[in-house]
């Protein structure tokens, strides 16, 4: 994602992110096993909601709308 939006990223950002989308049904969370490598603590796991897939469905295709029209709309625009 830093290397997407060049800039850095705490991870409190990302984690607060992710309990707003969790807390909007878009992702759901469970804790996994503990490893020795995080010193004993569990990492909480992110799966995404079909809901969440059905909004970016839609939000993917009112975009696509908007890029189709501009063509028609300059068109339109050169035409005036």
């Amino acid at each position: 994602m830093e290397a997407r939006l060049k800039h850095k990223l705490s991870v409190g950002s990302i984690q607060s992110a992710l309990k707003r989308m969790e807390e909007k049904g878009f992702l759901t969370s469970e804790f996994g096993d503990a490893t020795q490598k995080r010193g004993g603590k569990r990492k909480r796991i992110y799966a995404t909601t079909s809901y969440a897939h059905k909004v970016l469905a839609e939000m993917k295709d009112i975009r696509a709308g908007l890029w189709n029209s501009i063509p028609s709309l300059t068109y339109e625009m050169k035409t005036i």
